[in-house]
């Protein structure tokens, strides 16, 4: 499987770090702010399944804001981010909450970049989450847009060719 999260939240918040801490298991000291979107992935074992995470991390800065709706299309779950020290990050949440809500129901986890307390089991739990979801049939990852992509698109479209051509034909 692979799952596309995207890291929203305002300018300033810790996006990047907590995306460096969760990839390289260690805190990055100079971060300069995200212009548009940056990446990175981490295959990750979830029930037993690898599932490769794909993570877009966004640039806060209100300037940026509609390009990075732009992103919202086609992800599987966000990790909003705000910085606990910040009165006006906590304040501008309801704005991405707004965003987020479009994306799946939230997931309240506190966690620090610095120290890399909950990070990974964040991570985790959302993409159990949404694994969980697509085990009992709630999540379609075949459907465009849901963020998710697993196994060769082509094998699974030849398989549904095969399939379909050895219906019988009706003789009426």
């Amino acid at each position: 499987f692979l799952f596309k999260f995207l890291v929203i939240g305002s300018a300033g918040t810790g996006k990047s770090c907590i995306l460096h801490q969760f990839i390289e298991n260690k805190f990055k000291q100079d971060s300069n702010h995200t212009i548009g979107v940056e990446f990175g992935s981490k295959v990750v074992n979830v029930g037993g399944k690898s599932v490769k995470l794909q993570i877009w991390d966004t640039a806060g800065q209100e300037r940026f804001r509609s390009v990075t709706r732009s992103y919202y299309r086609g992800a599987a779950g966000a990790l909003l981010v705000y910085d606990i020290t910040s009165r006006e990050t906590y304040n501008a949440l309801t704005n991405w909450l707004t965003d987020a809500r479009t994306l799946a129901k939230l997931i309240f986890h506190e966690t620090s970049a610095l120290t890399g307390e909950n990070v990974e089991e964040t991570f985790l739990k959302c993409a159990r989450s949404i694994l969980t979801k697509i085990e009992s049939g709630e999540l379609d990852p075949e459907r465009m847009g849901s963020g998710i992509q697993y196994g060769d698109a082509s094998i699974r479209r030849l398989n549904r060719l095969q399939t379909s051509q050895k219906r019988p034909e009706c003789a009426c």
